[in-house]
């Protein structure tokens, strides 16, 4: 009986492969906290890179000086206005929560106000449960704060590394084309839906945060909502929610203010909330966003949701590059690999018709 005899090339490739993903995968697992870090140096690093290769190769600026220029810059953009939000959020947060008895006397309300609709009253909304989720939040904010330093620590580590990814920028990137196993075309094709995904997370993310956001403190402050500056940044932030956004702020808030007997003003606050706040995210994406990069909203969504799961807050930018990166390299195979088994399938089918 004869046994194929498997070629000593392929076993040695079979097992360099193996050691290759072995080691990489025990790198990732022991480094995996400071991914975020990473994925946050390559998200600056192509947002960066043409204004770089620019001021480098055109400018004559050093690279070292052109590179803190970037981390200084990143820190002013970032970095501050964070800064600044916790500084403003933090403490209107606390004495809200320190304020049991204002926040007692608007459940209530709220409850009166539920049990006489229809479909409401339905709700279970007992002072127990009251309580308990009075103690869930206040438990989350260690939590909280734990996330705002890990947000710095992951910012500080993307600023290191991409010292050294400016510094060597050009070799670096001949040393990465070199590893991609595609045509030239096929690479290009990647870097373009890589610059484009970046772009439009990392710039249009954070955009529409900031207007939706800015306009909400507007809406809350016209139609006396307390601690309108508070509530309005956080509808700004929960704009990043996948489906739900800004509704899951701005709806209990109008509930309390309909409870509370301002029934004007929550007629005013729902509509504004609806037309303008909800209003300015489809005008943004269809002007503004749309220029930064045309993303299918379902990869938009199911991406995010993936990405937080994965990286935390830099998955926000990452997990719709990861959803689009699938579906492009089911492409890029076909276009790779499909070419003979689309050929010999034409030329079977010719042979058939000339029978």
């Amino acid at each position: 009986m004869n046994y194929r005899k498997i070629d000593n090339n392929i076993l040695r490739q079979i097992v360099l492969i193996l050691l290759i993903g072995l080691l990489g995968f025990m790198i990732f697992f022991n480094l995996r906290y400071f991914t975020p870090g990473a994925l946050g140096a390559i998200t600056l690093y192509i947002l960066f890179r043409k204004t770089f290769f620019r001021l480098t190769e055109q400018q004559k600026w050093r690279k070292p000086l052109a590179s803190f220029f970037f981390m200084f810059l990143t820190l002013a953009v970032i970095a501050l206005p964070l800064w600044l939000i916790i500084e403003v959020m933090i403490p209107q947060i606390s004495h809200l929560l320190a304020n049991k008895q204002v926040i007692i006397e608007k459940f209530n309300a709220v409850k009166t106000f539920i049990a006489s609709k229809p479909v409401l009253n339905r709700i279970n909304l007992s002072d127990e449960s009251l309580m308990r989720t009075l103690g869930k939040v206040t438990a989350y904010f260690p939590g909280i704060l734990n996330s705002v330093a890990e947000i710095f620590v992951n910012l500080f580590t993307a600023l290191f590394i991409l010292y050294f990814m400016q510094v060597n920028a050009r070799g670096m990137e001949k040393r990465i084309r070199l590893f991609i196993p595609f045509s030239d075309d096929n690479t290009q094709t990647l870097w373009e839906e890589t610059k484009m995904m970046v772009r439009s997370n990392a710039l249009g993310i954070p955009i529409l945060a900031l207007c939706q956001g800015l306009v909400a403190v507007l809406g809350y402050w016209i139609f006396g909502v307390d601690n309108f500056v508070m509530w309005g940044l956080m509808t700004g932030a929960a704009s990043m929610i996948p489906a739900v956004g800004t509704m899951i702020v701005w709806v209990p808030i109008s509930i309390v203010v309909f409870a509370t007997g301002s029934v004007g003003n929550g007629i005013g606050l729902v509509l504004y909330c609806l037309i303008v706040v909800g209003g300015i995210d489809n005008v943004l994406r269809f002007t503004i966003l749309k220029r930064i990069g045309n993303i299918h909203p379902l990869i938009t969504v199911f991406g995010v949701l993936l990405g937080l799961k994965l990286f935390g807050i830099m998955g926000l930018i990452f997990g719709p590059l990861f959803m689009s990166y699938f579906l492009l390299l089911i492409q890029v195979y076909r276009i790779e690999f499909g070419k003979k088994s689309d050929l010999v399938a034409q030329n079977t089918g010719d042979t058939n018709l000339s029978r």
